[in-house]
Parts: C-alpha cells; structure tokens; sequence
C-alpha cells in the first residue's frame, strides 16, 4: 500500500481542512471519497489525498525544501505546508525545485522539451534537481513517453544502538536534507540513496 494511503489511513492523524482546495485542471481528477482523489491525466492513474488536508507529521521519507524562506515537505508527488503545528497537504508553486522526482511520474516532450507529471504538477530539469512549471500550452495534446523503471522499494531502518523511534525519525530528516546537499546526489537517485544510508549507518541504523 503507498505510504501516503496508510497514512490516511490513521484517522487521529488526519482530519479535513475546512479550506477550499486550490486551481485544478478540469478533467485531470476524479474525486473517489473524502480527500482521495484519482489523478487520470496522461493514464497517470494514482491516488493523492486532496489539497486540504491536514497530518499530524509528514510522511517518512519526506524531502524538506524551502522556497522565499518557506518551508514545503515533499514526498511521493504530494507537497505538504506547515499548518500551525501540523501540516496540509497544497498544490506546489511555481519555481519550487526538488531535488528528485517521485517515484511515480509520466514524462512527456511538449515543444521538443522534456516534461514530467505527477499529481496536477509539470516539472523540468533544473539547477538542484526538479523545477515546479506552468503547464505548457501544448500540455492537452501532448502524449506520454514509456514509463522509466520504477525505484527500489524504501528500505528498511534498523537502529543499531538502541535508538528510538522518534530519533530514528530524527536521524533519518536530517540524513535525507544531508543527502540533498551533496552535488553528485542532485540528478541521481542511486547516489542520493547512497547518500542516505552512509549518513544513516554513520549515525548507527542499519538500511536494508
């Protein structure tokens, strides 16, 4: 089950926010059931939980990026904004850059120009990773390319020493932004992963 499902799944972590989702792209969602919607644009074809909704704590795995000093949480093609001590899920701006693509995602080439889709959102190759763009005017014709090969599943944390798991969680945010900052990890989801576990088994976690 994806991550972002079993954390719907925790009814006292989740609650509905009372504010209106943001701009959509008619025909690209259906809604299937309180704050779950399916995404068909492109046969993209996953489930997302609707801008609105508010969690208790992002999501493990989550990628902290700031953006004019904000901070956003991105994880699985969903972004979250802090709100007050929690966090709803929003529909990313423009100009954000992530540094790796989610794993799920359709690529496209719009105007002789490589595009990729996920959850409503366009991205290009940019400095640092991924940039959040406007959709292209050509976006409604444009015809999906075949699917990369998916990534590794997340692996497994095991704390060597004892840890608990809120450090373990700790450890594992501050070894992701670590990861984020290293050059060769920015366009290379294989690096960036090795980047993660050797933080991570520096600080005593086994990842398998």
């Amino acid at each position: 089950m994806p991550s972002f499902l079993r954390l719907l799944a925790r009814p006292l972590a989740l609650t509905l926010c009372s504010l209106g989702a943001g701009p959509a792209f008619a025909g690209t969602h259906v809604d299937v059931g309180i704050g779950l919607r399916f995404d068909k644009r492109y046969h993209h074809d996953h489930y997302y939980p609707a801008p609105g909704y508010v969690v208790s704590h992002a999501p493990p795995g989550a990628v902290v990026v700031h953006h004019h000093a904000a901070p956003y949480y991105f994880h699985g093609g969903v972004w979250y904004r802090p709100y007050g001590q929690r966090l709803r899920v929003v529909l990313p701006p423009v100009g954000i850059v992530v540094p790796l693509l989610p794993s799920a995602y359709v690529t496209l080439r719009i105007g002789g120009h490589p595009y990729f889709y996920a959850n409503g959102a366009y991205y290009q190759s940019a400095p640092g990773g991924y940039v959040v763009v406007n959709p292209p005017e050509e976006a409604a014709a444009a015809v999906p390319a075949p699917a990369p090969p998916p990534l590794k599943p997340e692996p497994i944390i095991y704390p060597r020493n004892g840890q608990s798991a809120q450090q373990t969680e700790a450890d594992r945010q501050e070894c992701n932004r670590w990861a984020t900052s290293q050059p060769a990890a920015l366009n290379d989801a294989g690096v960036f992963n090795r980047a993660v576990e050797a933080c991570m088994d520096g600080r005593g976690y086994s990842m398998r």
